[in-house]
């Protein structure tokens, strides 16, 4: 018998015997639902949010606080730094220099945030910080530079940065003045958002192709507005429902990215002119400088009923016609509002444009979409389900960041399934950690054609560190199944407690760069539910298990005893690419 299901037959085991000794499971107070109470506060979002607010000796000096070298400008005309300065300084004795040239600070008083720039009119566009001009000359190098910033003879702060990102400013967010000064680079106008905290009393878990009614009904029963968010949209049906929402007076409004991998289906061509007809306010975001690598979410809100997946607006996706997802929906008003925010501040940007504009200028590509499409059985209904807490995550902003702690609380168990997974994603070096710990981890990947080399490498990577290292660690690629076509799925269970559900690939690019939307859901019915779904897809791979002919009763009695003994020592606690789809 293998050490799998020695670990299995115990854990089962011990499950039984906790239920016969308590009459049920107790409920665990996760270490999670902790953790995720420490993500709220997000410092580097207050140094964006609040530049000029640096506590202790910081606010004694004048400090340099952003630099934004690299706009969507010509010629970078409009480029600035931001100093910040306490109450009623006398700016005209600041000057700024990159070690060749020297820019004066006029001759005046400031108190604050105050961006200083050689071009004042152009810079006003860019910020909303009062704006002083310059006199003298000062270029920011978009390769970066060395910045020394004096009060007279004193140097008074010095900061430097390498490659300048187009479109995106630096905020600083240490407190003291060095060279090292510590930063990040942020995308104008980007979002800055900690994670947020809804109390739901309930849930409804899905997975497709099995059922691809619940995205439907979710926009069916709007009757005020529908916010729809994606990286495609090429059905027609969910065109329908959007239609028929805007003919009874819902407020409906759509984004999508403009430049998808491979070019935007010509089935989205029609599908934009239809909503157009509809009087539908669809735009596109994306294009040079934008504020996201790929704007590459899938959710609606439907009045104060949310709904995330991992799932295309496609017929292949939400359509139930091919790919393996998992989606959730829910109805909270205050987690309806703060994704509400996030579209508002995605949609309103300069960085998107009207769907007719965008039309005009587009050239479409044909689309694979095979007439016969096959059919899927319902082998996993959707649930309504009790939830404890449900958290709000997004890329760039936190998601990454959430993620790892999720992975690093993980005490008994991580089951993820993933399209892919790219080996420098940190999120894969924390799982290695979490089967480093003792945490028994498996995942599954697709066998797509064009994922299977990729996803093929890093099983056999994975199970060396597993072999040599002797880790509860397991990768396997799902073979041809007759309930989905493909994994698409982009999700992690945690402890059968946690579930993350939401659009992010594995990989820096999504976390980093991306626009992405999750929901983590905490409790024991929607962590089982995920799970279950998972177990099915694992066990139709061929990695079924059964008690082993091999177990004798007098054994299993014995572990059933040594279970039994040992209950009282028992504590339960409260793409290596840029390819999206």
């Amino acid at each position: 018998m293998s050490w799998q299901s020695v670990v299995t037959v115990t854990v089962v085991l011990i499950a039984a015997v906790s239920i016969l000794v308590s009459g049920g499971v107790a409920a665990s107070a996760s270490v999670v639902a902790d953790g995720d109470a420490r993500l709220e506060s997000n410092e580097a979002c207050a140094a964006i949010d609040s530049p000029g607010e640096l506590p202790g000796e910081s606010n004694s000096k004048p400090r340099i606080v952003e630099l934004y070298p690299n706009p969507t400008t010509d010629h970078n005309v409009g480029e600035y730094l931001t100093v910040a300065v306490p109450p009623d300084t006398d700016l005209g004795n600041l000057t700024v220099t990159d070690g060749h040239t020297t820019a004066h600070f006029p001759n005046e008083t400031g108190s604050g945030p105050i961006a200083a720039s050689t071009d004042k009119t152009a810079t006003e566009s860019l910020t909303d910080d009062p704006v002083v001009e310059l006199e003298g000359t000062i270029r920011l190098a978009v390769d970066g530079d060395d910045l020394e910033l004096k009060n007279e003879d004193e140097v008074v702060d010095r900061v430097s940065y390498q490659q300048a990102p187009l479109a995106e400013r630096w905020h600083r967010t240490d407190t003291q003045g060095s060279a090292d000064a510590d930063g990040i680079w942020h995308p104008q106008d980007g979002t800055c958002l900690s994670v947020s905290r809804a109390d739901p009393e309930q849930a409804t878990a899905f997975v497709l192709p099995d059922s691809p009614e619940v995205p439907t009904e979710t926009l069916q029963g709007a009757e005020d507005r529908i916010l729809l968010a994606g990286y495609t949209i090429t059905s027609d049906s969910v065109t329908d429902e959007l239609i028929d929402a805007a003919d009874r007076d819902v407020e409906v409004a759509v984004l999508f990215e403009s430049s998808p991998v491979g070019g935007t289906p010509q089935a989205s061509d029609d599908v934009l002119e239809r909503l157009e007809a509809a009087d539908v306010d669809v735009r596109a975001i994306g294009g040079e400088g934008a504020r996201y690598r790929f704007h590459h979410p899938k959710y609606a809100i439907a009045d104060d009923t949310v709904l995330v997946t991992s799932e295309n607006w496609k017929p292949s996706g939400v359509g139930g016609a091919s790919s393996r997802g998992w989606g959730v929906q829910l109805t909270d008003a205050d987690l309806a509002s703060d994704l509400e925010t996030i579209f508002r501040a995605d949609f309103s940007g300069w960085d998107t444009q009207p769907a007719d504009d965008y039309r005009s200028e587009t050239s479409f590509v044909e689309d694979d979409h095979p007439e016969d499409r096959p059919t899927f059985p319902t082998e996993h209904t959707a649930s309504e389900l009790e939830v404890e807490t449900v958290s709000l995550l997004v890329a760039p902003d936190n998601a990454e960041e959430a993620t790892l702690e999720y992975l690093a609380s993980a005490d008994d168990e991580i089951l993820i399934k993933q399209a892919s997974i790219a080996d420098d994603a940190a999120v894969l070096e924390a799982t290695i950690e979490a089967a480093r710990r003792g945490v028994d981890v498996r995942v599954l990947l697709d066998s797509t054609w064009y994922h299977e080399d990729e996803n093929d490498a890093l099983r056999e990577e994975l199970t060396d560190v597993a072999s040599e290292e002797g880790l509860p660690l397991e990768a396997e690629l799902v073979d041809d199944t007759d309930s989905f076509e493909k994994i698409h799925a982009k999700g992690v269970i945690i402890d059968r407690e946690v579930a993350i559900v939401g659009s992010a690939n594995w990989n820096q690019n999504a976390f980093e760069n991306n626009r992405e939307v999750l929901l983590s859901l905490h409790g024991e019915e929607v962590g089982e539910y995920y799970a279950s779904v998972f177990e099915a897809d694992w066990e139709a791979n061929g990695e079924s298990w059964s008690l082993p002919i091999e177990l004798s009763v007098s054994v299993f009695l014995a572990l059933a005893l040594a279970a039994l003994v040992g209950y009282r020592y028992l504590q339960f606690g409260d793409e290596r690419t840029l390819e999206c789809d």
